[in-house]
């Protein structure tokens, strides 16, 4: 009796230590399920935000370096426009016949070039110290060609004769032949002429 009680007991025990030994073994079994599963979910996350954070990244990256490139796109169009037109205007210009003087009026660029060189040449011939013969002779005679030449091109020609640089210009011109043709073409120019004469190149100068 007592025999079979023990065997009872015993397989009452082995049966449910088998049974404990189950349940241990399903509960690690998902257990361990469950921290397998956890990681793929935790990776994902971790997936997306990288994901994320590099899309952001390219957005911003894209966003902030094409608007340079846009700008420096616009502004390079428009400095080939500018220069287009310089080029242009400069061609424009270069057969052009006209200019603008200082005073703002068209005129026929000859006559300015013709103009400003007497007004030049005058100028340093009247400023110049006889003292040194030769460099003397060169700037007299430099005035006395460019005074031929704007002459001969000018005098009397009615598209500039009304303009204030024409009238100056001839003023100047008559004072310089008036005392040479009475004092003679070697006398000195006293301060007063040479005075008067200036005045009136300067004020010729303002209009050319």
């Amino acid at each position: 009796m007592a025999s079979i009680l023990a065997a009872n007991m015993s397989s009452i025990t082995s049966s449910k230590t088998v049974e404990r030994i189950k349940r241990f073994d399903i509960h690690d079994k998902l257990q361990f399920r469950s921290n397998i599963a956890l990681p793929p979910l935790e990776a994902s996350s971790s997936r997306r935000h990288l994901l994320l954070s590099v899309g952001t990244s390219l957005v911003t990256m894209t966003c902030g370096g094409l608007s340079p490139l846009m700008a420096s796109a616009e502004e390079n169009s428009a400095d080939k426009e500018d220069d287009d037109k310089g080029v242009v205007g400069a061609i424009k210009s270069l057969f052009d016949p006209n200019e603008k003087s200082k005073s703002g009026k068209v005129l026929p660029k000859a006559y300015l070039k013709s103009a400003r060189e007497v007004v030049k040449t005058l100028r340093e011939s009247l400023n110049e110290v006889p003292d040194d013969n030769a460099k003397f002779r060169r700037t007299a005679d430099a005035a006395k060609e460019s005074i031929r030449d704007y002459l001969g091109g000018w005098r009397g020609n009615q598209d500039v004769a009304q303009e204030e640089s024409y009238d100056m210009l001839e003023k100047a011109i008559r004072s310089l032949a008036k005392f040479y043709s009475r004092a003679g073409p070697s006398a000195p120019l006293p301060e007063e002429v040479k005075t008067e004469i200036l005045d009136y190149l300067n004020t010729a100068e303002e209009f050319l």
